[in-house]
């Protein structure tokens, strides 16, 4: 192997490299980091935004339920006078608790042959608050309604002129109302109102039709019919956004509310202005400047909706008033410290690099063992599932030879006794009764041993298996029904299925452990056996209509009862699956391969003839 050179940091071509990796990293690291900082303080300003749109936004739903609540008290009672409307003005509290209400009314709507008995009722009223001078309302030909104010509240001085007042005189305020009225829903003119002189002191009206409670308004003819008046609010937008600035964490933020809603003037009147309110504009700069456009501020746009108007709220603050000094250095501080990690990194990574090869060649090594560890840790698994096969037949033919041992012996024997015990029983029939009811006591005696015997002999190695495997499955399943009272069915498909006699004892204690699992847990009432044979796979499903298996049951320490089944179906060659779930009981399906032509374990000479003698002893 070629020996590596030892790296040597006084190589002009490997510190220039080393210096202009650290630059370009250092000056990469200072823009992220730039764009980070003002991407945070973007985000943040943005969520402060977004709570004043919210807070502009609840005081104006505020504002519509005051109204919502005027309107329902004239439904409720159209004949309202002026005091009880003024004690319920005076209940709400606007100046506490509404504080950008500056006026709430009511508009009566009268027919024009009604407007001398209005200005009678609107003169006496005015009369005994000190006004003399009334200049009563005239009908127009033009007109058949009309919407007369005939409560303000709260009601100074400057404000009586305005009782009397006829607000579908103003060409966009009759139409606003007559679209209220026949849809039923808030209506906002968009007039302007000239609280005091001076810029952000304008005013707004909301008015909400009132309908009479006795009349139907599912239609709009209907609504036009029942339609008594207007309830109405006027509110300041100085007021409604106070303190919304306030509430900002940082100084220095500017709002401009924008009305985007075009307003119809009257042809006497010019346009109103669009801007609504400048938290910037004073009365020696009514108009100041618009936020520079050069990058350093912050700006966020945000709809707010004001009963079918559309208003746009501006907040702009500087950048430099989100910044704190920690974020005017910390950029320069990043690009320093990324710079020098680089070209320490670069350094080590020079230094390193001559020992990569012997850190593979030692990855490789280790990868080697690593293999080799797993292929003899898979063949030791091989081995001891071997043994286990190996082990279960030697179990099995122990089992086979012990019951056939017993039955050819023991059961020979007790034949032999039972039929001695017998000839003496009958012998002594009619002369000698005590003796004869000896014997009648030892043939039932020897009846129960041999039906011992006999039981022994299945729990070992049912005889039933040298017929097959559907006659010890047809067998088995009626045993167990019978022991445990549990109703069990039976589908074979009936074709004769040829396995070999370990597959088929293998089968068998596959359905012995899944049916004593049943017993012992499911607490089931119905147990369905599924045999059939396709395609040179023999599958049994066991499904019971249990309780199901708890979660972690089937790896619980000490439970050997499906792992032992899932070792045998593996010996064998086969799959093997389990499903349940809570209140759905357990399926079982065992699969095995299976050769058509497959030669089975021929039954021993006189077994199943000495299992019949057997059986017609015990009977």
């Amino acid at each position: 192997m070629t020996p590596t050179r030892p790296f040597s940091m006084s190589t002009p071509a490997t510190l220039i490299t080393g210096a202009l990796l650290s630059l370009a990293f250092g000056a990469a690291s200072y823009f992220a980091t730039s764009e980070a900082i003002e991407s945070d303080a973007r985000a943040r300003f943005r969520g402060m935004a977004r709570a004043a749109q919210y807070t502009i936004d609840a005081r104006i739903k505020s504002y519509s339920d005051v109204l919502r609540g005027v309107a329902g008290l004239f439904r409720a009672n159209p004949e309202t006078s002026a005091d009880q409307f003024r004690q319920y003005v005076a209940q709400l509290d606007i100046t506490r608790n509404f504080s950008g209400i500056e006026v709430i009314n009511y508009a009566r709507a009268v027919r024009a042959e009604h407007l001398p008995a209005l200005n009678e009722e609107l003169r006496a009223r005015l009369a005994r608050h000190g006004v003399q001078r009334f200049q009563p309302l005239q009908a127009l030909p033009e007109r058949d309604t009309y919407t007369v104010l005939v409560f303000i509240e709260p009601l100074p001085p400057h404000a009586l002129d305005k009782l009397g007042l006829d607000l579908e005189a103003r060409g966009a305020v009759r139409r606003a109302l007559a679209t209220a009225r026949d849809n039923g829903t808030l209506s906002a003119s968009g007039t302007r109102i000239a609280l005091e002189a001076g810029p952000n002191q304008s005013g707004l009206a909301l008015r909400l039709p009132v309908y009479r409670s006795d009349l139907p308004t599912a239609s709009v003819d209907q609504r036009r019919l029942a339609y008594a008046g207007s309830a109405g609010i006027g509110f300041g937008v100085t007021p409604l956004v106070s303190g919304v600035l306030d509430e900002f964490p940082v100084k220095g933020a500017r709002l401009i509310l924008t009305e985007l809603t075009a307003t119809a003037p009257e042809p006497d009147e010019a346009p109103p202005r669009a801007t609504l309110y400048d938290s910037l504009a004073t009365v020696e700069r009514p108009t100041p400047a618009l936020p520079p456009d050069d990058g350093s501020v912050f700006a966020a746009s945000l709809p707010i909706e004001f009963n079918q108007r559309l208003w746009r709220a501006d907040f702009t603050i500087p950048k430099s008033a989100l910044y704190t000094r920690f974020d005017m250095y910390y950029p320069w501080l990043a690009a320093f410290a990324v710079g020098m990690s680089t070209a320490l990194l670069y350094a080590l990574f020079q230094t390193l690099a001559s020992s990569r090869r012997s850190a593979l060649r030692m990855a490789e090594e280790m990868t080697r063992e690593v293999r080799a560890s797993q292929a003899k840790l898979q063949a030791s698994h091989e081995k001891l599932r071997m043994l286990a096969a190996h082990a279960e037949q030697i179990k099995e033919g122990e089992r086979k030879r012990i019951a056939r041992e017993i039955h050819d012996d023991l059961a020979q024997n007790l034949l032999a006794l039972k039929i001695e015990a017998e000839f003496l029983a009958n012998r002594t029939r009619g002369g000698q009764r005590r003796l004869h009811a000896r014997a009648e006591a030892t043939v039932r005696q020897i009846e129960v041993t041999i039906r011992s015997v006999r039981q022994i002999i299945n729990d070992l190695r049912p005889n039933v298996l040298d017929l097959g495997l559907s006659a010890a499955v047809d067998w088995q399943v009626a045993d167990f029904a019978r022991r445990t009272g549990i109703a069990c069915e039976l589908v074979d498909d009936g074709d004769d299925h040829r396995i070999d006699d370990h597959s088929a004892t293998a089968f068998f204690r596959i359905l012995q452990e899944s049916l004593n699992n049943v017993a012992r847990h499911a607490r089931a009432t119905k147990v369905r056996i599924d045999l059939h044979q396709h395609a040179g796979m023999l599958t049994m499903t066991i499904r019971d209509n249990g309780v199901g298996m708890q979660p972690g049951s089937r790896n619980r320490h000490g439970s050997f009862g499906l792992v032992g089944i899932e070792e045998r179906v593996a010996i064998l060659g086969g799959a093997f699956s389990v499903s349940s779930g809570p209140e759905s009981g357990t399926t079982i399906v065992v699969t095995i391969p299976v050769g058509g032509e497959a030669d089975r374990d021929a039954a021993p000479d006189g077994a199943g003839t000495r299992g019949r003698d057997l059986n017609r002893a015990a009977a």
